[in-house]
């Protein structure tokens, strides 16, 4: 192994002493633009220096250039240039310096310097990062993003299979609620839906904990969210749900953290990670919440059940709201199971209207979460839109855990918009007197007759949702707005080119991408995309300029090209640009192209810096993938990170169903030869169209 104390020679020309090897790994939330803008700046500057290099991106076209365990051994450092989580356990040993993406971008020449002097990582602490403040996710984000993205499909699953089970083979029944009768097909559907959401907050928990602490600490993180969801353990009625199983797995993940650094003799070491860790954490946790955080949630649930029984006969507007502040706050947890028990048990008194006013408030949260996943889809990533349709569903049959994605995912945004929302939602229906007659909640029990005053019920379900769905994304907006000016801050800073156009291949986040921003999908792909064009373009389109004088896989040519932008503004060039795309006969609606490209434009600019913009749109004013290509003499004022004008301009516009990832792909080589400045002096300096074509062949 390489001394870390002491790295070689930069220099080829001392004879006696190699030359300094670095590897680099660049990662961003979804990889199509700045994963490799960032490879081939810190290439580049490698090689200006006399440094070998060798970068693995972790892109929308898969892994590539992995790096291999001959190549670890070797180097003298690794640059970590991502905003999603990679896997460092590699590493061990090795000098390693963590930054953002857009790090890479802007400052190679600075991280190759830094790297040299960077801590060497030991597997029990999180690498250096860099000092300039903002750069990278912090910590706490990327775990938190991280559990959220593998329990996504267990919220998803389990609810939608309960949501089946329930509409299809259940019955109302006033001493059980919605009944499905035993030993029946669709009692074994519920089963296996209950299973999904069972796993659901030991999953959440867990992979929070691996983002932190590795692989020893999944285990300590799933069974101490198991442990926060069984109440029984520590005398609770209801266990801690969800926000239980995020303070486990953060306490996991650091626990193991600590016992890492401590030193144990070398014999011990190999087992460290397999056994010793995993035991004393799992021990350590389990223990640490049946003792102490397990006997405050059960003295809360009691004492909050007591509050609510002195609460009876007083203001129906006000038991509501209380109510329905209960029911959105914990989805699942000791507070909402506090009030939905309270309700339910007034029921065999007689007392229907409690239960009515809970029973409102139950959908509030994932309907109006799916609503705005709806009304706002540019604020949401791909994954998060599918969840808010499941969520929809989910909310229909009165499943309130439909909305924990969104709220693991923005708890300061989500969470006081559910409550307001179930307030609202409980307020109306306590006021107008709604009836319960089982214990569930949802549409789904006023279409079954289970609920009297049903108008009156659907009005309060209604206004609720919309207060709900308006109130996240106001707050989400705000919490956008003060993020405006950061590096990182927001989806338009950290991905310019990717919210817009993830999600079209197939697959989903893989292992350990907390930065997914709530899991966006990206394409899965072990193999370098193919050269091959996509079905319906031009013969031999893998790269070069075709027979009609089209290049990226014909999806420009001639007609989309002018070596004169006229316009003097951002606003006026995405006009400008998308009439010209307009010329390819592929745009159905100029306007709407116009339109999202600058709804785009609000989340983050697509001013990529070195005198480079790529708007973009996806969106099905246009009728099959087409770019444009137009160079401005002045310059257009973009809000590049770099703070130059916008003289290359790309535009590129695929229709929502588009499929496959050769657009993918052809963004991502676009993105990547855009880095060499030898590139863009030809792109510069070529007189016409024709010759512009020219010089866009050389992508391959």
């Amino acid at each position: 192994m390489t001394n870390p104390a002491g790295p070689p020679s930069t220099g080829g020309g001392d004879g006696g002493r190699r030359r300094l090897k670095l590897l680099a790994v660049t990662a961003c939330p979804t990889g199509i633009a700045h994963t490799y803008m960032a490879a081939e700046k810190l290439a580049q500057a490698a090689e200006s220096r006399g440094i070998d290099m060798k970068v693995e991106t972790q892109g929308s076209i898969g892994v590539e250039n992995v790096l291999d365990d001959n190549d670890v051994s070797s180097a003298d450092g690794v640059i970590v240039a991502a905003d999603k989580d990679v896997d460092l356990s590699r590493f061990v040993g090795k000098r390693v310096l963590s930054v953002g993406v857009a790090e890479g971008i802007r400052h190679p020449e600075r991280l190759i310097e830094r790297v040299r002097s960077a801590p060497v990582h030991t597997g029990g602490a999180a690498p250096a990062a860099s000092s300039s403040g903002g750069k990278e996710r912090s910590v706490t984000y990327k775990a938190l993003m991280n559990g959220v993205s593998y329990m996504i499909p267990f919220v998803v699953v389990g609810g939608l299979l309960i949501a089946i089970s329930l509409s299809l083979g259940g019955h109302t029944d006033p001493s059980g609620g919605l009944v499905i009768p035993k030993d029946s097909f669709w009692m074994d559907i519920n089963n296996i839906g209950v299973i999904g959401f069972t796993l659901m907050v030991p999953i959440l928990s867990g992979y929070i904990a691996y983002a932190i602490g590795d692989r020893p600490a999944l285990v300590p993180g799933m069974i101490g969210g198991w442990i926060a969801n069984t109440g029984s353990l520590y005398d609770s009625k209801a266990g801690a749900g969800f926000i239980g199983a995020i303070v486990t797995g953060f306490l996991a993940g650091y626990v193991v953290l600590w016992i890492k650094k401590v030193r144990v003799p070398k014999f011990v070491q190999p087992i460290m990670p397999i056994i010793v860790i995993p035991i004393v954490a799992t021990t350590a946790l389990g223990l640490f919440f049946i003792y102490v955080i397990g006997k405050p949630i059960s003295w809360v649930f009691e004492h909050l059940t007591s509050w609510l029984t002195g609460m009876t006969g007083t203001s129906a507007i006000l038991l509501g709201a209380i109510l329905g502040l209960m029911i959105a706050f914990d989805m699942g947890g000791p507070v909402n199971k506090t009030a939905f028990l309270f309700g339910a048990g007034l029921i065999a008194t007689g007392n229907q209207t409690v239960m009515g006013m809970c029973a409102a408030a139950i959908p509030v949260m994932p309907l109006g979460q799916g609503l705005a996943t709806l009304v706002r889809k540019q604020i949401y990533t791909d994954q998060e839109r599918e969840t808010g349709l499941a969520s929809l569903f989910m909310g229909c049959f009165g499943i309130s855990e439909g909305a924990i994605p969104f709220a693991a995912a923005r708890p300061a945004q989500v969470i006081p918009a559910n409550m307001l929302g179930g307030a609202t939602a409980g307020a109306i229906a306590g006021v107008a007197g709604v009836e319960d007659a089982v214990p569930h909640g949802g549409p789904i029990v006023a279409v079954l007759g289970a609920v009297s005053g049903v108008p009156m019920f659907f009005v309060a379900v209604v206004i609720g949702t919309v207060v709900t769905a308006v109130t996240t994304i106001a707050l989400i907006d705000v919490s956008d707005r003060k993020r405006k000016g950061a590096p990182v801050a927001g989806p338009g800073v950290t991905g310019l080119l990717e919210p817009a156009l993830v999600g079209v291949g197939t697959g989903a986040a893989g292992a350990g991408a907390a930065g997914a921003v709530v899991a966006q999908r990206v394409v899965a792909s072990g193999a370098p995309a193919a050269e091959a064009a996509p079905a319906g373009a031009p013969e031999g389109t893998g790269g070069g300029t075709d027979a009609d004088g089209g290049v990226l896989s014909g999806y420009l040519t001639g007609q989309t090209v002018r070596v004169g932008l006229g316009a003097r503004d951002k606003e006026a060039a995405v006009r400008e640009m998308a009439e010209l795309l307009a010329r390819s006969g592929k745009v159905a609606d100029v306007d709407e192209l116009v339109a999202t490209a600058l709804r785009r434009e609000e989340q983050g600019t697509t001013g990529l810096g070195e005198e480079i913009a790529i708007p973009h749109a996806k969106t099905d004013a246009v009728t099959a993938p087409v770019v444009g290509f137009a160079r401005s003499a002045e310059g257009v004022e973009w809000g590049s990170l770099d703070g130059t004008k916008a003289r290359l301009v790309f535009m590129i516009a695929v229709p929502e169903a588009a499929a496959g990832d050769e657009h993918l792909r052809i963004l991502a080589l676009l993105s990547r030869r855009l880095m060499d400045p030898g590139f863009r002096e030809r792109l510069t300096a070529a007189p016409d169209e024709r010759a512009v074509l020219d010089v866009l062949s050389e992508i391959r």
